[in-house]
């Protein structure tokens, strides 16, 4: 699993190489890709990381133009974040990268390997949450 995941994480990179973004700011914008804004806590939790250490990879983005930071209406403690024009033309260039990957990777597998991945990956999902 750990070989599978670097290669993965290896491939997303070199593919999105252009963007220009660490894996941690490529996984924050797929994160966001539906269009809905998340407080940090949500958007840690999705990413896997907690809030302090989520606040960098915000940071960044913010300064790229990707994402603003604003106030949840009645909450001026929560920050909500979401994303800009350059933000949402990213996150589908995302998106359709992963999609890619995902399709190439699958090719001509017969379709009970590809249930039984998937399988797998929702048990990992479920062990992680």
């Amino acid at each position: 699993m750990q070989r599978a995941t670097h290669a993965t994480l290896h491939l997303i990179a070199t593919e999105l190489v252009d963007l220009d973004l660490t894996a941690s700011e490529i996984n924050a914008l797929a994160n966001l890709a539906d269009g809905h804004a998340r407080t940090v806590s949500q958007l840690g939790a999705a990413v896997g990381a907690r809030p302090t250490t989520l606040t960098s990879v915000l940071d960044r983005l913010e300064r790229r133009g990707h994402i603003t930071r604003g106030t949840r209406a009645g909450d001026r403690r929560s920050v909500l974040i979401e994303l800009t024009d350059s933000g949402r033309a990213a996150a589908a260039v995302i998106t359709q990268t992963l999609t890619d990957v995902e399709n190439r990777a699958l090719e001509g597998l017969p379709a009970e390997a590809v249930a039984g991945f998937y399988a797998v990956l929702d048990a990992l999902v479920k062990e992680g949450s």
